[in-house]
């Protein structure tokens, strides 16, 4: 089905093919098949907070926002802490971690504002972004709203939509368990090893060990540039009151061969 839909569209004039555009689709292309629709289930996330392993780096606690900063000037993040999470505040920027990472395991719980208000984009957006605003996986209410299949929630934004769409309806807390592979260069700036990441949307695989083929970017195709493998993880300011909680990650360690 997926091989013959791509022959449709390559017979069909309406759309030009750029360079780089995945599984042959145009960035945005609102004729690309829309992931079908899965209940999650009750599982993931609990009614509260869970309890992050052993070895996590916990970023938001309930408590406070000391572990994030402004994206604008690097000040003190100016997000809202209230009720044991924290909340966009429109206008006020990104904001994203003090500390720089590379290769992790992330996990975040997110709720999108209820009631709902607005369409496609322009509803529940936000984003988690890894290599210091580069790589970008998707906050958006994808629950009955229809939008750019590359462009909803769980998705590799304006590159691969999810498998699946998993979403829970507004005011209800979701969770994304992400592991982020950074990409690598070598000493002359030439790409190694694309970056690389696996997404579960409520539990649901909706990212298998997916491939970006550049930074996520909105409208054009923006391709690898060499980058320090630790960069901050930010959290987006789409102008929507989009709340998280329980943030930790892992800090993934390369095997260790026998000596």
């Amino acid at each position: 089905m997926r091989a013959a839909a791509i022959l449709l569209f390559l017979a069909t004039p309406a759309f030009a093919q750029a360079p780089g555009d995945p599984d042959g689709w145009p960035q945005h292309s609102l004729d690309r098949p829309q992931p079908m629709i899965v209940d999650p289930g009750n599982g993931v996330p609990p009614e509260a907070p869970g309890q992050p392993p052993s070895d996590a780096i916990v970023l938001f606690d309930g408590r406070d926002l000391s572990a994030w900063k402004s994206q604008k000037d690097g000040a003190a993040a100016p997000w809202k802490v209230e009720g044991g999470c924290f909340e966009v505040v429109p206008k006020t920027g990104g904001i994203e971690t003090a500390r720089g990472f590379g290769d992790v395991q992330l996990h975040i719980e997110w709720m999108a504002p209820e009631p709902a208000a607005g369409t496609g984009q322009d509803r529940g957006n936000s984003g988690v972004f890894f290599g210091g605003g580069r790589y970008e996986v998707q906050v958006l209410d994808s629950y009955g709203n229809t939008t750019y299949p590359d462009g909803q929630a769980g998705s590799l934004y304006g590159q691969f939509p999810p498998l699946v769409n998993a979403s829970r309806a507004p005011g209800q807390w979701q969770a994304y368990d992400i592991v982020f592979e950074a990409p690598r260069f070598d000493a002359a700036g030439k790409l190694l090893k694309a970056a690389r990441v696996t997404v579960f949307h409520n539990g649901v695989l909706v990212q298998h060990a997916m491939e970006f083929i550049g930074p996520a970017t909105n409208k054009v195709r923006t391709p690898y540039s060499a980058h320090p493998e630790k960069l901050p993880i930010g959290l987006q300011d789409h102008n929507h009151p989009v709340r998280f909680r329980n943030v930790w990650l892992r800090e993934l360690q390369p095997r260790q061969p026998k000596p």
